[in-house]
């Protein structure tokens, strides 16, 4: 399953701290190194969160979604392995109880976000219930009502006090 040509995702664990020194330094060996053609892409997922600070004003700070972990997709390879392993930061992979590197499932990739999904992707169809996963409105359902395949745009109606109430 891990021998294969077929490029995934794997979650590495880092160092308390090192998220985005870790993404540097495996990026800047990538291009040293010419492994672009193995390792694809190194992602450390974060969000806007608003704090309040001790005098009571509002900031909005950006911050890991999964502290001391990034995700990386390659191939996997004993000697791409290595190198990643052995990264600045990077204390090692997740991995099976024989400690080879576990990819993650395609669920688990879209549940991180660590793709872009395309609308024709979704095999959703107008009339639809959807769950809204980010955003103000996160966790409520709404109803389909058109789809914009062209501007990656879902248009649905929720329901808010008794109306519907479009949102795109």
């Amino acid at each position: 399953m891990l021998d294969t040509n077929q490029p995934q995702w794997y979650i590495l664990k880092t160092q308390h701290g090192y998220e985005q020194i870790a993404e540097q330094g495996i990026k800047d060996m990538v291009q040293i190194n010419g492994m672009g053609d193995l390792i694809f892409d190194v992602v450390v997922p974060r969000e806007e969160v608003t704090k309040e600070t001790k005098s009571g004003k509002k900031k909005v700070v950006v911050v890991n979604k999964y502290p001391n972990y990034i995700f990386i997709k390659m191939i996997y390879t004993k000697d791409v392995w290595y190198m990643v392993k052995h990264s600045r930061g990077v204390v090692d992979f997740c991995c099976d109880f024989n400690n080879r590197p576990l990819p993650m499932s395609p669920d688990e990739v879209k549940r991180a976000q660590l793709e872009e999904v395309k609308v024709e992707d979704l095999n959703i169809v107008v009339g639809d219930t959807v769950n809204i996963i980010a955003g103000p409105f996160k966790d409520w359902q709404g109803e389909v009502v058109e789809i914009k395949p062209e501007e990656q745009k879902i248009k649905v109606n929720i329901q808010i006090y008794g109306r519907p109430t479009s949102m795109v």
